[in-house]
């Protein structure tokens, strides 16, 4: 028996590429199939809303029983590590008392109040999927299908309109919690204002979620999308910069393929198209959104309309460029016409059947980050990244961040423009993982930026707190009891708690 787990392990190591295409795939497109049925069905029937109390009070009676049983071992939910969109694994799932939350749908759409409510685990794609066809959308649709709610509010997210509308915790207008006592809350701007700041950031430490109630707004059919490509970094930075701070459109992103080539796009919603540019990017045969980009650097600038949620899940169907890691073959147009309606594989999928070894492959020869810096400092970002890990593409996001109280705020009292700078990818230059990712994450502490903490990090303590306010976050754990129910923040993102 063991002889057999070896040589699958060996298998599904050296040669992932089929395994992925040939058995991850198929199961993918099931799972996906089935899902988007479930939902389909539970949103026309309206049957959510009269389950999620009895859900909800589930929850609480899992959470009475913890405090009954002696509040020994601290709590966090039972969500199996595979099924989150961080390549980590925590640990900390094995050794904390773990809460079953099944909280997977949209509840409500209304229209009077503008606002969506949704459990937890409802997906951007199942969102979209929902919102679109009823003419409105989330001001903030992070790119990936899989995405959650729950994920984007206790952790973040950002998308190409963040530059208008701030990291998705910004398009919040309220949430209901299970708190440590099992007690129901629902906090807003003006209803607990503390708790409201302090949930964003804070990983599930402060209470269990239950509802996130998002701003809706009227949707159009298309996207008209600009593309200019640039050859001189300076140029390109300046442009982007230009761009995100005026607002005008709609969508702001950056794709750097090189130190100095890069491509802006910035994109407007609109009601109709010249049929002659329009491009359905979700189509299989379509070659990956991200290579039909790095044409422009040769062809020159150019407009094109993509429908609206083909330009939400742009980045999807090659995980921004992340499959190519896995099926080199890909964007073969051969591969495409045959394998890529079944595209992408599911990254839970991709996760639950991997070995110890691609485990420490993508450990130490592998760097996904999502850096957030202030715009100002983008050039020397960009810089920076080349020189430490030359990791191409580069992923340029711009977003306002407001000088709300909580955990992540501009350093002074007005709202100032970042972006996020995606990293992802395997490193050209020698990478020593510890080294290169501590100098990265020293350098976004310089100047007074920001790590997103899906990925690996080796921030000490110390330097963590330093990095992130925790003022609001410390008070409201002290007068909610989190103290003793859950772990403290840094407890669940740090590297030894993760895998």
């Amino acid at each position: 028996m063991a002889s057999l787990d070896s040589a699958l392990a060996h298998f599904v190591t050296e040669y992932r590429w089929a395994f992925a295409a040939f058995f991850l795939l198929p199961a993918s497109l099931l799972y996906e199939l089935f899902f988007s049925l479930r939902n389909w069905v539970v949103f026309q029937l309206n049957t959510a809303p009269g389950r999620h109390a009895s859900r909800v009070k589930h929850v609480q009676a899992q959470v009475k029983q913890w405090r009954e049983s002696g509040m020994e071992v601290k709590m966090c939910t039972a969500r199996p590590a595979y099924q989150t969109m961080s390549l980590t694994k925590p640990k900390y799932k094995k050794t904390l008392h773990n809460i079953h939350i099944n909280l997977i749908d949209v509840l409500e759409v209304n229209t009077d109040k503008m606002t969506v409510r949704c459990e937890p685990m409802v997906t951007m794609g199942q969102l979209t999927a929902t919102l679109n066809p009823l003419g409105l959308t989330i001001p903030i649709v992070p790119e990936l299908d899989d995405l959650t709610v729950g994920g984007l509010v206790m952790g973040t997210g950002v998308e190409s309109s963040s530059h208008k509308h701030g990291l998705f915790q910004h398009i919040c207008v309220s949430y209901e919690l299970v708190l440590a006592d099992a007690s129901v809350v629902t906090c807003s701007r003006e209803e607990d204002p503390d708790l409201f700041y302090a949930i964003p950031w804070s990983y599930g430490t402060l209470g269990f979620l239950t509802v996130a109630e998002i701003k809706i707004v009227p949707a159009k059919k298309y996207v008209k999308l600009e593309y200019f490509p640039y050859h001189d970094l300076g140029k390109m930075v300046d442009a982007f910069n230009r761009e995100s701070c005026s607002k005008k459109a709609d969508f702001v992103e950056g794709l750097m393929y090189s130190k100095n080539e890069g491509v802006l796009m910035t994109g407007n919603m609109v009601s109709d198209c010249e049929p002659d540019k329009l491009n359905v990017i979700s189509k299989w045969y379509k070659p990956w959104f991200y290579k039909h980009v790095s044409g422009f650097l040769k062809t020159g600038p150019a407009v094109e309309y993509i429908p609206l949620r083909d330009y939400y899940h742009r980045h999807t169907r090659a995980l921004f460029w992340e499959v190519e890691n896995i099926i080199l073959f890909g964007n073969n147009v051969l591969f495409r016409y045959l394998f890529g309606w079944m595209m992408p594989p599911k990254v839970s999928l991709l996760k639950v059947t991997e070995t110890e070894a691609l485990t420490k492959l993508y450990e130490t020869q592998h760097i996904v980050q999502d850096m957030l810096v202030p715009v100002r400092a983008i050039k020397d970002s960009i810089e920076k990244f080349h020189n430490t890990v030359e990791v191409y593409p580069l992923w340029l996001c711009p977003f306002s961040l407001p000088p709300d109280p909580g955990m992540v705020h501009p350093a002074g009292d007005e709202e100032e423009m970042y972006v996020d700078v995606g990293v992802y990818g395997i490193p050209r230059r020698p990478f020593e993982a510890v080294r290169d990712t501590r100098d990265l994450e020293d350098f976004v502490e310089k100047v007074k930026g920001f790590q997103m903490m899906y990925a690996y990090s080796y921030r000490t303590k110390e330097e963590y707190r330093r990095m992130f306010d925790h003022s609001l976050y410390d008070r409201v754990r002290e007068r909610n009891y989190s103290t003793k129910a859950f772990p403290d923040v840094f407890e669940k993102v740090n590297r030894n708690m993760r895998a």
